[in-house]
């Protein structure tokens, strides 16, 4: 659309990036997680490819237990790969570690992925995004059968709260205090 001056009138595209979270223990699994196979692809690999198909090229791995193992098989990944020393501290100490790494960017946004949901589409990758783009919301959650899951985009509004959140109670701290903040994107996929 054209405004009166001759001009587009459309926003120009946000500027997100995606924080994989792969720093965790995966005790019950006994072997990172991030090392599991679906189909022929690690669970990180799918997921880092499903990011790029979505559009999403700057792209921060998060590791910390077996940081080296999977290091090890990160050679095919041409983003940055980071290492959470304080891990044991919970899922939020590996998004302050993420956003550390972007601060650099000029960010409207970050995804955050966990690597323990594999089955995330570039489809509902898409969604997301552009739920944040047109909603104008700080939040953007998918839920499933009336149930909130991942990933979830927060915009750079919140990225201070997300770093002085407690620690024991992560980013849900941050999406209590925005309720009227959040956009929720119903989602008919189930990964």
């Amino acid at each position: 659309r054209q405004g009166s001056d001759g001009v587009d009138n459309v926003a120009p595209p946000m500027v997100v990036a995606a924080i994989v979270l792969a720093a965790g223990a995966s005790l019950r699994m006994g072997r990172p997680k991030a090392l599991l196979k679906i189909g022929e692809e690690t669970f990180v690999q799918h997921i880092v490819g499903q990011l790029h198909c979505a559009g999403l090229l700057d792209v921060v791995i998060v590791l910390g237990a077996d940081a080296e193992e999977i290091r090890n098989s990160l050679s095919w990944f041409e983003g940055i790969v980071v290492v959470n020393a304080g891990w044991k501290e919970g899922q939020l100490s590996s998004v302050i570690v993420g956003l550390n790494a972007l601060s650099h960017r000029r960010l409207d946004g970050v995804l955050i992925c966990p690597v323990d949901r594999p089955l995330v589409t570039h489809t509902l990758i898409n969604d997301l995004l552009r739920a944040f783009q047109e909603s104008g919301k700080s939040i953007v959650v998918p839920v499933f059968q009336g149930q909130r899951g991942h990933p979830t985009v927060f915009s750079s509004d919140v990225f201070d709260e997300l770093r002085v959140a407690p620690l024991n109670v992560g980013a849900r701290h941050v999406v209590r205090n925005h309720p009227n903040d959040i956009q929720e994107l119903t989602t008919s996929e189930e990964g």
